[in-house]
């Protein structure tokens, strides 16, 4: 895991930005795996599919700078070269993007099928809430 240094985000914040991020980017199948307790990875692993290289990339360029927006550093992305499955280790937050046939050949969630939980279009913020029983500030 990356140490990741920046503003102490309220818990859930930044799984509710990443969810908006990919939301607002028009990834698919947004799915977020509760690792909390299960892992001392992260938190959270949000995997999201993008229709093409291009699409994969740019969003994941999109959380990239969102990231360092809200002012997080040590964020480590890796993938970007080929843009078929990038993976960005925010510290508590793990978020793979990957090309359609690339996820299926992997089928990472299918690892973590019982904590795997699908992501509903237009309201990520709102899963986030329920799921860690915090309020995110918009």
């Amino acid at each position: 895991m990356a140490h990741i240094e920046g503003p102490d985000l309220e818990d859930g914040a930044l799984h509710g930005l990443v969810l908006k991020s990919l939301d607002d980017d028009l990834a698919q199948e947004i799915v977020t795996i509760d690792l909390a307790g299960k892992s001392a990875l992260a938190d959270h692993m949000v995997v999201a599919t993008g229709r093409s290289q291009r699409h994969v990339g740019a969003v994941a360029d999109h959380l990239l700078r969102k990231l360092k927006e809200v002012g997080l550093k040590g964020v480590r992305a890796e993938g970007l070269s080929t843009c078929d499955w990038v993976l960005v280790d925010a510290g508590d937050v793990v978020i793979h993007i990957f090309r359609a046939e690339v996820r299926e050949f992997y089928g990472i969630e299918k690892m973590w099928a019982a904590e795997a939980s699908p992501v509903p279009s237009g309201a990520p913020a709102n899963v986030a809430d329920r799921q860690l029983g915090a309020e995110l500030s918009a």
